[in-house]
This record gives structure tokens, sequence and C-alpha cells, in this order.
């Protein structure tokens, strides 16, 4: 079985066409999405809109649960897609679980397998900047999660590593909103098993960033433009 993985769009749309077609050319099995679909200045409803259609297997991400719900402290970004998208959008994200399991060997979650909110592979410096979390911390965040397979994105950073135990952990990066790399391209994973055995592969694809940067300026955010457009952003400098 091979199957191609996704995160964080960001409501990138013309990112997300791009991943898409490019998945149609690698004879995928199926498609898993791991959170934090709309959550950006660019096409936040058409992304919905493609999603709903799309009816993949899908996790919640941090920014899912802040648009659907709100917060104390309203993420500028999440208020404005809260107010551009239809209630059947929010329904959907109100309904996405913290996780899944697909076809009982492959978990799926966004940040750990119990947090949508904290990052597993990856820490972020207080200044800016990632750094890679320690292995006593990782392998702790598995613990009861007997799976081959771990999925999680929220990073944005597209890494994989081996448990002691040899599960495959994998965060397939970036759809729509590059950060910290220097490369703007849409990135995802294709995960394939291989003589009972699981591989991974990254993608990292070209696409009209130029037009995701003219529609974030649209709408007022040049920092969002800019991080599309260099990938050299973090998250704090949205």
């Amino acid at each position: 079985m091979r199957i191609a993985v996704i995160s964080d769009v960001h409501g990138n749309l013309i990112a997300l066409e791009a991943v898409l077609a490019d998945i149609r050319t690698q004879g995928a099995d199926a498609i898993l999405a791991l959170g934090d679909y709309l959550s950006g200045p660019f096409d936040p409803t058409g992304t919905a809109g493609l999603f709903l259609e799309l009816a993949i297997p899908s996790v919640r991400g941090n920014h899912d649960r802040w648009v659907a719900e709100g917060r104390e402290q309203d993420w500028p970004v999440d208020a404005l897609v809260r107010r551009m998208i239809e209630p059947k959008h929010r329904d959907w994200l109100a309904a996405l679980p913290l996780n899944h399991v697909f076809e009982d060997e492959v978990f799926m979650c966004h940040g750990t397998p119990t947090a949508d909110d904290v990052l597993w592979l990856d820490g972020v410096k207080p200044r800016g900047g990632v750094f890679q979390v320690t292995r006593a911390v990782i392998e702790r965040e598995a613990e009861g999660f007997d799976y081959s397979v771990l999925l999680c994105g929220h990073s944005h950073l597209a890494r994989t590593l081996r448990l002691s135990d040899g599960r495959l952990v994998v965060n397939p990066g970036s759809v729509g909103l590059p950060l910290a790399l220097g490369s703007p391209d849409a990135r995802y994973a294709l995960i394939e098993k291989h003589a009972g055995n699981w591989a991974v592969s990254f993608r990292a694809l070209p696409y009209d960033h130029q037009a995701a940067a003219a529609q974030a300026n649209a709408l007022g955010y040049e920092r969002w433009a800019t991080a599309v457009s260099t990938g050299w952003s973090t998250a704090r400098d949205l």
C-alpha cells in the first residue's frame, strides 16, 4: 500500500491543488491529512470545499480547533478565517478527531498523540528557529501507541526517524506554509510498505507561490506573503 500524507495546508488552495496533482502521478492508494487546513489568509473557503469533496481520513490541528471554537486570545488569522468560511465548514472542523488509526497500522495526529498544539520532533527557540527534541522526549510521547507508523505535523518541518523499537515516525512538512527551510515549495510525504517494512519519501514541489502571496497581500497580511514567497519565516514572524 502506498499512502500520501499531507499536513498544514493553512488555506493555501493553490499549493494544495499542486500537491494533489502530483499525488495523482505517484499512484497513491490513499491520502491522509494531519490538520491545520484553513488557517491562513489565502483561500480558506475554497480549501474547505475541496476537503469536504475529498472526504479523506483527517485529524484536527490546533488551528482547526481554534477556528471552530474561538479562544480568549484569538490569533487574527483564525478570526479572519472564522468570518470567511461557511457554517458547514466550521461544523466539519469541529467534528475532526484528535487522532485516528488508518487500516489498523498507521496512527495519525497533528502535534503529539495526545495534544494537537505540542511539537513532537522539533521545538521552537525563544527567539525563533527550531531545534531537535531529545530522544527521551520523543520516545516518551510514543508510549502506548503501538502502531508501525506514527504520523504528525504541526512543526511544518519534513522529518522522519525510527524509534528504538523500529516504529517509524513521519512529519510530511507543510503543504501551504513553508517555515524555516528557505524554500517556498509545497511539501508532502509518501509512505509505502515493502516486505513488511514501512519506508518514507518526501516530495517538495514548486508551485505558483507568488499567486498565493498576492492573496495574502490582498487581505493585508504582508508577513504571510513573505513566508510563502521565501520559506525563511518562522511562526513567530506571522
